[in-house]
């Protein structure tokens, strides 16, 4: 009897042991969550209350305030840009004040994000109610004068003159080659790193993107909401990604003064489309694959649908949000891989200490069916928003988004063809044997194995889509030649990009690595931007249409002659 009793409180103290350490993972696993779910918050700073929360007079405070210290780099709305993630969606928003409050505090200063302790305790609340605003899309207009003004001011052509193969808008004119090596490059914070997003407005009377003399510029279609990617169906019909929209819109056919004979919405519902592709490649496809921030979709597809004929089917899960959210799709010339390009969630987190960057700043194979997922070449920062096959090689190539933060000269973005197993050093490296000073000293074994980039363009241009120029209206000297569209900078003291460039291969397949600006003349020479190219497409007569989400339009650039 004594034995059972002594084995019924032993067993009783166990029982009570193993509670108390299950609450104790139980607890520890709820830190870690919450830890996870933004930028590291401790939980006791998480449950902090917000004492301005929903205080109308405090969210104007906090939108003055935005205006003058936040919105260089995360926009006039929040809407974010590159890997700076949009605040009025998003983690964010589902973020417990207390955690903003605090990642508002200690910053993140190797992402970008400067610490704001020094703001008064009231101040920083005063943000983080805007920001909470935001989501309810109520948010109160700022009353000030916003920084916009000082940041064109910094654009404007009272800055000192650049220091060539590097350059600005200034100094983009159509025609003009440049190249840029790995000898030119500066050391790392040799200026300052800036801040300088733009405030996008209405195109200014008599602003026209500009041509080469033979090129004429015509505006294909206006009035779009965030146009992204675009690309040619093999029936000769244009697809573009509307990524705030959420849908594919569809275009039909060329007019003669060079319109749309024909504008639909093919599909809608999607999380932020991206990618499209066309499966299997050749002229007889039977679906569409759609890159969204989170998933590639397919859906069913016939030459010349324009409306989708079957609701979107799931083939594969991608890493999600923060941070840069295009997913560019391609296959294959073969058919036989699908590839996905997914960008960093950061500016410059170690995988080894950050585990949402898993498979991510990568280049991912799949099958076409979504299965048997694997890195195809890795070290590269965000090439989301393009990648193309070679028509003629099939040999796949991509744009890149480099770093921020290292300066104005520093890191070159890039367009370059892709290495089966290929690493091209994000985090720790760049550009050959460059070592990222914030970084210092880890992982020495991968020095010699980072590969040098074909093309390294203005560091910050933000290039996007990419096009292999197989059409026959231009002059022949065009053929098998790259198109890229630039986006534009926020990280350097005076824009670069907002432009579109050509990649001149001399028929070689090969690039030697010079670039040329190609269309010009979306930033005023005030430094006002009015439009940024995005996505790149050469439609069937073989002109190129090229989206712009600065002023939601699609431009067409066709050759008329000498």
């Amino acid at each position: 009897m004594a034995r059972n009793r002594i084995s019924f409180v032993t067993a009783t103290i166990l029982s009570a042991l193993m509670a108390i350490l299950a609450a104790a993972i139980l607890t520890q696993s709820s830190l870690e969550a919450q830890s996870d779910s933004f930028h590291g918050a401790p939980a006791s700073e998480a449950a902090a209350k917000n004492p301005s929360a929903g205080n109308a007079p405090a969210a104007q405070a906090g939108a003055n305030l935005f205006a003058q210290k936040c919105q260089p780099c995360h926009g006039v709305n929040g809407q974010g840009t590159g890997n700076i993630p949009a605040l009025a969606k998003g983690p964010v928003q589902s973020a417990p004040d207390g955690a903003i409050f605090w990642f508002i505090t200690q910053g993140d200063p190797g992402n970008g994000m400067p610490a704001w302790a020094t703001l008064p305790e009231k101040q920083r609340w005063e943000l983080v109610t805007y920001i909470k605003a935001l989501g309810t899309g109520k948010a109160p207009k700022p009353k000030v004068a916003n920084v916009e003004s000082t940041a064109n001011a910094t654009s404007a052509p009272g800055l000192p003159p650049v220091t060539p193969p590097f350059t600005d808008y200034r100094y983009e004119k159509p025609g003009t080659v440049r190249k840029i090596t790995v000898q030119d490059l500066p050391a790392p914070f040799a200026t300052k790193s800036a801040g300088n997003a733009p405030k996008v407005q209405p195109r200014p009377e008599g602003a026209w993107p500009q041509a080469l003399p033979g090129f004429t510029v015509q505006l294909y279609a206006t009035g779009l909401n965030n146009p992204r990617l675009i690309t040619t169906a093999p029936n000769g019909d244009f697809f573009v990604a509307q990524m705030d929209e959420g849908d594919i819109k569809i275009f039909r056919g060329i007019t003669a003064e060079g319109k749309p004979e024909q504008v639909g919405t093919f599909a809608s519902g999607f999380d932020h489309p991206y990618g499209i592709a066309f499966y299997p490649p050749g002229s007889d496809p039977q679906w569409i694959y759609i890159g969204s921030e989170t998933s590639v979709q397919r859906i069913p597809y016939h030459n010349g649908d324009v409306k989708a004929r079957g609701a979107a089917e799931h083939i594969a899960d991608l890493p999600g949000e923060p941070g840069h959210s295009t997913r560019a799709v391609q296959f294959s010339k073969d058919g036989k891989n699908m590839f996905v390009a997914v960008g960093s969630a950061s500016n410059v987190d170690d995988p080894d200490t950050h585990p949402e960057e898993k498979n991510r700043a990568d280049i991912l194979e799949l099958n076409p069916d979504g299965s048997d997922l694997r890195v195809y070449a890795y070290g590269i920062r965000n090439a989301g928003g393009g990648i193309a096959i070679d028509p003629e090689s099939g040999e796949l190539w991509c744009s890149v988004n480099e770093r921020d933060g290292l300066g104005d000269n520093l890191v070159p973005d890039y367009i370059t063809h892709v290495q089966e197993g290929g690493f091209y050093g994000w985090p720790w490296w760049y550009m050959g044997g460059h070592q990222d000073p914030r970084h210092e000293g880890k992982h020495p074994e991968l020095k010699e194995k980072v590969i040098t980039p074909d093309v390294l363009l203005q560091p910050h241009n933000a290039s996007l889509q990419i096009a292999f120029y197989e059409g026959k209206q231009f002059p022949e000297e065009y053929r098998g030649d790259i198109f890229a569209s630039e986006h534009g900078s926020w990280n350097k003291a005076a824009r670069a990009g907002y432009e579109v460039i050509r990649v001149p291969r001399h028929q070689t397949g090969h690039a030697s690595g010079e670039y040329e600006d190609f269309v010009t003349g979306f930033v005023t020479p005030n430094g006002t931007v009015w439009g940024r190219p995005v996505g790149i497409t050469v439609a069937p007569d073989g002109s190129l249409l090229v989206t712009d989400d600065g002023s939601n339009s699609i431009w067409r650039i066709a050759y008329t002659g000498k």
